[in-house]
């Protein structure tokens, strides 16, 4: 039977991350994708200039559409942009008791820019995180959620622990935005396995959509039947692969190469 994954998330114009990485990604583990948006972003691989939400009541028709008729078997969560929504999508997890879930906490970028206000970041700790099956912050994110700096790996792993109190089943700490040899490092807990994880560091500066990416990969091995360590480990291969095929289009920052079978076949013929 087809494994279908639900992304409530918003859509990126340029076509690196959001809406559309994860519908690539869950295709490429021969997923069928559904997906409520959350807003819509004029952007390009230079930069955003404008970020329009939907109505929160938009965003809880979509879903209810999508599970009133279609069973889904994995779900994650991008950019939900302001607290109404994050209220409106923790809501829609209770009433159609959402699992597994995946939650991107999309708060602060890559760069330590923060993307939502405090009040979001207030309702995401309170009403969401605690029905997740795993969140992935990334280092800044880390911080905000834990309280801690996340210079050092004992740092993440300190962080790790602490977000766990936040009621969530399993944390994954991510390291792309670390310096040196802890770049590309991830720690994951889930209340009694502290696990470090390292992958092939890719040099290339496309790297927009990583972390879409990752947790779109993650909610679709989990929607494949994996258990939440085995659908990471895998997730960050594909991550990584994708990396290597990483797509120079653009003036600025590229997109990973979700559909990297199809770039390999083509250089082979």
């Amino acid at each position: 039977m087809t494994k279908i994954a639900l992304t409530i998330a918003g859509s990126d114009s340029g076509g690196g991350a959001g809406i559309q990485a994860d519908l690539r990604t869950f295709a490429f583990h021969c997923v069928h994708g559904t997906s409520a948006l959350t807003c819509v972003t004029a952007q390009n691989t230079v930069g955003v200039d404008r970020v329009d939400a939907l109505p929160p009541e938009a965003v809880t028709a979509q879903i209810d559409a999508v599970l009133g008729d279609i069973a889904v078997q994995g779900v994650k969560t991008g950019m939900l942009l302001n607290a109404e929504i994050i209220e409106a999508v923790a809501e829609a997890v209770e009433k159609w008791k959402l699992t597994p879930l995946v939650v991107d906490p999309v708060m602060v970028s890559r760069t330590g820019v923060q993307l939502i206000d405090d009040r979001a970041i207030s309702q995401l700790k309170q009403k969401l995180i605690p029905k997740a099956t795993l969140i992935t912050p990334n280092r800044y994110e880390a911080q905000i959620l834990s309280g801690l700096a996340v210079n050092t790996i004992e740092e993440m792993k300190a962080a790790a622990k602490k977000i766990y109190q936040l009621g969530t089943s399993g944390v994954l700490v991510k390291g792309g935005a670390m310096q040196g040899a802890l770049r590309g490092t991830d720690v994951w807990f889930d209340g009694q396995t502290l696990e470090i994880l390292t992958s092939e560091i890719v040099d290339t500066p496309h790297t927009h959509g990583t972390g879409c990416t990752l947790s779109a990969a993650i909610a679709a091995n989990l929607a494949l039947g994996k258990s939440p360590l085995p659908a990471i480990q895998q997730a960050k291969k594909y991550v990584t692969t994708a990396l290597n095929y990483a797509l120079a289009i653009g003036r600025g920052t590229g997109p990973v190469g979700h559909f990297f079978p199809l770039v390999q076949r083509s250089m082979v013929e």
